[in-house]
């Protein structure tokens, strides 16, 4: 959510951002906007003239009940009526103007980096760089569901019997190392010096429109039938909404968090091609990266969590690159963002892994998160990024270290957390 100052000095600099991102439905919003701003200032400028008056008109009636004058005094108490039957009025539509100013405030996307490339979709963005040479066998790698199928190491079937389309059991040497990269993803934060975190996997909803737009959370998030609950799609919900309605001191900045989660999303509309596969599920589990810090240092946060992702997976051998995300790609709430990219030797081609985003201060002026110091407060940034996301990272350490024999290298820095254990062997 942008500050209301920036819009009133503005405008057309909040329309030029809406038609950057391709939204251009929303225009009629920043007329709305201003429109309501204005009325809810002129309710609190007559509501406080009342009030002052209420204060002058009471001690007037004292007075003139002194002075015996009754029938003047009657007239002053008529007036109090009218006037605080008026200042009624006044405040339940000032309730009803800010509460629709809010929700429309809400729907106007964040401002966008002046080096975000213009695009309508993630069609559009721009690769940056490129981390280790992307290699293809000189054998057929067989698509990620095959490969690990071969290992023992995915039923698909029995979870569609169980759940529906769109989970999977994972079992033996691969679902070891499902949990080998979640520990090492862990220990990699630790030791960037982040704090771990195991937060709540269910959040209110007043949370949930803290940390998202209401497009992502229609097509995102499961409700808790009977309840104001709703599952995480990512620990970054649960993460950013510890700090709701909280004003931070600046010498705790920045707040570095490593958090784990289970993960549960819709995939609204997003099934397609790999849908036989386990790129998009409706549940998984993740390493998250979050960081809470003071305007001025956002930016250098993000150019730094984006690395650390790319650190990680050079660190098991899987090339990777980055990817600008275009305007029409960022969600409203995001001022920019990058993907990160796994390479695909099946595919010849790179897909993503995970997303590193600042918000700057989008989700802390719907959350209420401040910070205080000795120039005052001011509303905090908040940044998140995927560290590893093990189902997909999975399709790309499969085929990035399959071999001719169907068997699976792990990695050296994988191996303490494998029982030392230096391949998965096919089994029949």
């Amino acid at each position: 959510m942008i500050d209301i100052a920036a819009l009133r000095a503005d405008p057309d600099r909040v329309r030029e951002n809406i038609k950057k991102k391709f939204q251009d439905h929303k225009l009629p919003l920043v007329d709305e906007a201003l429109s309501l701003d204005t009325r809810r200032r002129a309710l609190q400028t007559e509501g406080d003239a009342l009030r002052a008056a209420r204060n002058s008109l009471s001690k007037q009636i004292g007075a003139l009940m002194r002075e015996k004058k009754l029938d003047e005094a009657e007239k002053v108490k008529a007036q109090v009526t009218a006037d605080a039957a008026r200042l009624a009025e006044i405040e339940k539509e000032t309730e009803e103007v800010s509460a629709r100013l809010k929700e429309v405030m809400m729907r106007i996307p964040n401002f966008v980096c002046a080096e975000t490339p213009v695009g309508k979709d993630d069609s559009e963005n721009v690769e940056r760089q490129r981390f280790l040479e992307p290699k293809v066998p000189d054998f057929e790698v067989p698509y990620h569901l095959d490969i690990l199928e071969r290992l023992q190491g995915i039923d698909i079937d029995s979870a569609r019997r169980t759940s529906g389309q769109g989970f999977y059991y994972l079992t033996g040497d691969v679902a070891r190392l499902h949990s080998a990269v979640l520990a090492y993803a862990r220990d990699f934060m630790i030791d960037k010096g982040f704090t771990y975190c195991i937060p709540p996997f269910m959040i209110r909803s007043d949370v949930v429109s803290g940390v998202m737009s209401f497009e992502e959370m229609d097509g995102m998030m499961y409700k808790i039938e009977g309840e104001d609950l709703y599952l995480i799609g990512t620990s970054e919900h649960s993460m950013i909404g510890r700090f709701m309605g909280q004003t931070i001191d600046e010498s705790k900045l920045p707040l570095t968090l490593t958090s784990y989660s289970p993960c549960f999303r819709k995939e609204k509309g997003a099934h397609g091609i790999e849908e036989r596969g386990i790129y998009r599920i409706h549940q998984f589990e993740k390493q998250e990266m979050i960081v809470i810090c003071k305007p001025e240092e956002s930016e250098m946060w993000y150019d730094r969590m984006w690395n650390y992702t790319v650190e990680l997976f050079v660190s098991m051998g899987i090339p990777v690159r980055t990817l600008e995300c275009c305007t029409g790609d960022l969600a409203d709430l995001k001022y920019r963002s990058v993907d990160v990219e796994a390479w695909s030797p099946r595919q010849k081609k790179y897909f993503e892994v995970g997303s590193c985003s600042n918000l700057t201060d989008a989700q802390a002026r719907r959350l209420g998160i401040r910070y205080k110091g000795a120039n005052g407060s001011a509303y905090a940034h908040t940044l998140n990024n995927t560290v590893v996301a093990p189902p997909r990272m999975l399709i790309a350490f499969v085929e990035n270290h399959l071999n001719a024999d169907g068997s699976v290298d792990i990695p050296e820095v994988l191996r303490p957390y494998m029982g030392g254990k230096e391949k998965i062997l096919p089994r029949s």
